[in-house]
């Protein structure tokens, strides 16, 4: 059976059973049936999977992992968490949040003008709201008005001038001031692919000068005690927890010399996002080197002692992992439309009644070939395959000669790989790995995994079923886009390895796993390809049921998106068309019927997938 690592990055999530991928929850139902239960109320193309069940997981998780690392370390302080919007903004995901997190009270963090009114409307009163990034003096308004609702939020200084729109923004009107957050520019740094976020020479922050400058006038303005919260992030996905533990004794520090200089409305350390997901699907390829427990552990205990030390009392904890919260939560599933050795089949094979010599012994290789023969045979068929090319461009044998040689080949070394699947030799391997499968997903990467294409940032893929055949092919995928880097290539050290399939006779879909964090907020739409379908699963005690099905946009929609009417578009070519030469008029009548239900549909592929 073949699991393609989903003890690594599954997090028992997701099992396989009979050959299938399963989710691990109540009856366990396959994604087989349900991607063709969603299938059969008319969707076609790619389908996101939302599994509600799986950010509860996570928030449970988070929550239960730092209340038990407080109580056993005797921690004073209480632990509290928000969901950075900038992670995944649609409504599915962010409602399930908000309806799973709020017996934890739960907040949101905003860093845009946009994400902070969708914060203010969404985030139930008394849950936390941090607003991080760049501010003008708007912003700033509508973070006082956000408080003078009665939320509980707090605005993240990132330098000097932003505490000045606030010091403005509180002379100059009688809303309620908000709770004032600063980030401190950390020496320390992160790991992994974002370790920029932290350092001296990081994006966001106020410099140890800086701090002081404005402690200063924090009290100069009478805001002193609105002053709660010290900020730093160190990274999206950190991989190692050693960086964090530096990087928590420079903070944990830093916040007790604020509290010995007259910070007494300091109550609370922000330690940012970055709880690592698990990525890789070998563990040559691992990402990160702790666990969930390790990560509250060493925040609790790191922080405690440097307290304990100083004579301060415990911070309340504040984290705003986003990625660990969803990215599990959303499964791709894209059909297979195309495998381009397709015409290498047996079936092709079209024999005259006198063939050249050549060809006579690849038939006579391709049945006599057994597991004492197949390494000598296969070299005696590469061999005749480049002496019947010769042939071909002297003009000795035909195209078709040609075409049968290639399929005999390449059936030899398909038979050969799979009489020694068990005990592969290194020529096997290579020759398996030059003679690589291309499969057309019906997908676009810059859309849906758009971190693949800027970041080769891999994501765990498998097949729906045949998890209990043997895969033998070497697979590259690509995309439906007009584009070369619409690919993600095989690497032979991660090696991906597919079924070889028929898809006249059977359809073949491909998931792709944790691409619920950034993928859809950053995904753009190259070729005019938008969002996929989507739908959510709500795992029940008799199977599933789907919820919130939604269809990928239609042609016209996504071209009214960009800037152009789509009403004067589908007018001009109805006239363009109308205007045009038929034998009758039911003939115009069915192709002007057939235009509008096109522009209607989505912009993915339509075939039999």
């Amino acid at each position: 059976m073949i699991d393609y690592g989903i003890e690594i990055w599954g997090d028992d999530d997701f099992i396989v059973k009979e050959g299938l991928v399963c989710i691990n929850a109540k009856t366990q139902p396959s994604l087989l049936e349900i991607t063709q239960e969603v299938r059969n109320s008319g969707l076609r193309g790619p389908i996101i999977l939302r599994f509600p069940h799986l950010i509860n997981k996570q928030i449970e998780n988070l929550y239960n992992n730092f209340t038990r690392a407080i109580d056993e370390n005797g921690y004073r302080g209480s632990f509290n968490a928000v969901f950075p919007l900038k992670v995944n903004q649609y409504p599915q995901a962010v409602n399930t949040i908000i309806q799973y997190g709020a017996p934890y009270n739960y907040g949101l963090e905003a860093g845009s003008k946009a994400e902070l009114i969708l914060a203010m409307a969404q985030t139930p009163i008394g849950a936390p709201i941090t607003v991080n990034g760049f501010k003008d003096t708007e912003m700033t308004t509508l973070c006082f008005m956000a408080a003078h609702m009665g939320h509980n939020i707090t605005v993240t200084l990132e330098g000097i001038g932003e505490l000045e729109s606030i010091i403005e923004v509180a002379n100059s009107s009688n809303l309620t001031v908000p709770h004032i957050g600063i980030r401190i520019r950390l020496h320390s740094t992160g790991s992994g692919a974002w370790a920029k976020s932290g350092g001296m020479d990081a994006k966001f922050g106020l410099t140890a000068t800086e701090l002081i400058a404005a402690m200063h006038l924090l009290k100069e303005h009478q805001l002193i005690q609105n002053f709660s919260m010290i900020h730093f992030h160190i990274g999206s996905q950190m991989e190692d927890i050693a960086p964090l533990k530096k990087a928590l004794r420079e903070a944990g520090n830093i916040y007790a010399e604020l509290k010995h200089m007259g910070a007494d409305g300091l109550k609370a350390i922000n330690i940012g996002g970055g709880l690592a997901v698990e990525y890789a699907q070998n563990k040559q390829q691992s990402l990160k080197n702790y666990s969930l427990a390790e990560f509250t552990n060493d925040v609790i205990y790191v922080l405690r002692e440097i307290m304990n030390a100083k004579g301060v009392d415990h911070p309340n904890i504040f984290t705003e992992s986003g990625r660990f919260i969803v990215a599990s939560h959303a499964v791709l599933i894209t059909p297979v439309l195309e495998l381009f050795s397709q015409d290498h089949q047996e079936k092709s094979l079209n024999f005259s009644q006198h063939n050249p010599p050549l060809i006579e012994e690849l038939r006579e290789l391709n049945t006599l070939l057994n597991r004492d023969n197949c390494i000598e045979y296969m070299h005696d068929a590469l061999d005749h395959l480049e002496s019947l090319f010769t042939l071909f461009d002297l003009g000795y044998v035909t195209l078709q000669d040609r075409s049968n040689a290639e399929i005999l080949v390449h059936q030899i070394i398909k038979k050969s790989l799979h009489i020694m699947r068990g005990s592969p030799t290194m020529e096997l391997t290579r020759l398996q790995e030059r003679l690589q499968e291309r499969y057309l997903i019906n997908s676009s990467i810059f859309q849906s995994m758009p971190d693949y294409w800027g970041l080769q940032q891999h994501f765990p893929v498998m097949p729906l079923n045949k998890l209990n055949e043997p895969a033998i092919r070497a697979a590259s995928l690509w995309d439906i886009t007009c584009d070369s880097d619409g690919e993600i290539k095989f690497n032979p050290n991660a090696p991906l390895y597919l079924h070889d399939v028929d898809l006249d006779e059977e359809e073949y879909f491909l998931a792709f796993f944790n691409i619920g964090a950034y993928q859809e907020t950053l995904g753009m739409n190259h070729n005019l390809f938008t969002h996929p379908n989507e739908c959510s699963i709500e795992l029940t005690k008799d199977g599933f049921v789907l919820r919130d099905i939604i269809e990928s946009q239609n042609i016209l929609d996504i071209l009214d998106d960009i800037g152009y009417d789509k009403r004067q578009i589908l007018i001009q070519l109805k006239n363009n068309l109308a205007s045009s030469l038929f034998s009758t008029e039911e003939e115009k009548s069915d192709t002007l019927q057939k235009l509008e239900l096109y522009l209607y549909q989505n912009g993915y592929l339509r075939t039999t997938n």
